[in-house]
């Protein structure tokens, strides 16, 4: 409720600066007015396209030419969090940016040379109490708001008890899947309060899976095992509450097509959706650099498989090929093999993720 209060309230600051007219006849639908939206405007609010951290420059060009859905800080420099450099970012916006983090804790956070060090979450569950944890997660997640960030890529419910170092390993809040519920729930809700959505990640389980997806193949256990330890967290935490999802690359015996990981899979996606009851937006994991996918899929074709089987944001930590990205997924359009009604429905979950209502708010209509 917190994320929707502010990005609304980003959306009525722009109207009223600007004084433009609203998008759409007030006889309009959200429905309707997605439609309505040229295609590559719609095919780039799927995108979320990593930039460079250290200032503002690639930021702003990639959202001016291509009004990209959202944007990822990539590494650890700090300047694009610094001062008013993301509002400016989100200035140059038709539509407000989703902004996001990976600021797990541990091994993986961004902003502990501005804020601190956060632990890692196995750290979290073995010496602090859940409503500690909550307060942890409140006091980040308003240092995160602050600076312009309304998406954070945490908590991880990966059940695991691989060793610190390993993939997930400290990543993890536990190998006991009511642990992790309890404790991911706890960070996940402190996000919520701070006004950041919080996101459950890696579906549907990579914390006894067996590789790096950043270096090649990743197998689970087969899915009568993942329903029993590393589905429980996603059956009890996709609850209502706004949370979004990131797939994994993972290969799941009795649920994937041999050669076709979670994040492409029609199959994979419809559990989430029809087994789970999802109704958020999903994410891809990084379809760009990491080895799970590129070793199968070339980029272009790894996005449009991953929308067409029902991700509602790719995401690839550069910038460099979205031009192709977005020319490839035209096409696909044009043939068939991205229908229309794929794509209004993937727009409107990230535009209700943003709460974004095309009807109610005010927009530059000549940048459209």
């Amino acid at each position: 409720m917190v994320l929707v209060v502010c990005v609304a309230t980003v959306v009525g600051v722009r109207a009223a600066r600007g004084g433009a007219q609203p998008l759409f006849s007030t006889q309009c639908t959200q429905e309707s007015a997605i439609a309505q939206l040229p295609i590559r405007r719609r095919l780039a609010q799927m995108m979320m396209v990593g930039v460079d951290a250290r200032g503002p420059q690639g930021a702003l060009a990639v959202v001016t030419s291509e009004q990209v859905g959202g944007i990822f800080l990539t590494g650890s420099a700090t300047g694009l969090l610094s001062g008013n450099a993301l509002w400016q970012v989100q200035d140059t916006a038709v539509v407000p940016l989703a902004v996001a983090v990976d600021d797990e804790g541990g091994r993986v956070q961004r902003i502990d040379a501005l804020d601190g060090q956060l632990p890692s979450p196995r750290w979290m569950a073995a010496n602090l109490r859940i409503e500690q944890v909550y307060e942890l997660a409140v006091k980040r997640g308003s240092r995160l708001r602050a600076r312009g960030v309304t998406i954070d890529f945490a908590p991880s419910v990966d059940v695991s008890s691989q060793p610190n170092n390993a993939v997930i390993g400290d990543r993890s809040f536990s190998s006991d899947p009511q642990t992790v519920t309890r404790y991911a729930g706890a960070f996940a809700q402190g996000l919520r309060a701070a006004g950041v959505l919080p996101v459950f990640k890696h579906f549907p389980g990579h914390g006894r899976a067996i590789g790096d997806s950043h270096r090649g193949v990743v197998s689970t256990p087969p899915l009568t095992e993942l329903r029993e330890v590393d589905l429980v967290p996603y059956r009890q935490l996709l609850d209502g509450r706004p949370a979004a999802v990131m797939v994994g690359h993972l290969d799941v015996p009795g649920l994937t097509e041999p050669g076709t990981p979670a994040s492409i899979s029609p199959a994979a996606l419809a559990l989430l959706r029809d087994r789970f009851r999802f109704t958020g937006m999903v994410l891809s994991d990084d379809l760009g650099a990491m080895a799970a996918i590129t070793d199968r899929v070339d980029l272009p074709e790894a996005v449009r498989r991953s929308l067409t089987a029902g991700v509602d944001m790719a995401l690839w930590v550069t910038t460099g090929r979205l031009t192709e990205v977005l020319d490839h997924l035209e096409q696909a359009v044009v043939e068939g093999s991205l229908p229309q009604a794929r794509v209004n429905d993937a727009v409107a979950h990230v535009l209700a993720t943003k709460a974004v209502d095309l009807c109610s708010a005010a927009h530059r209509t000549d940048r459209w």
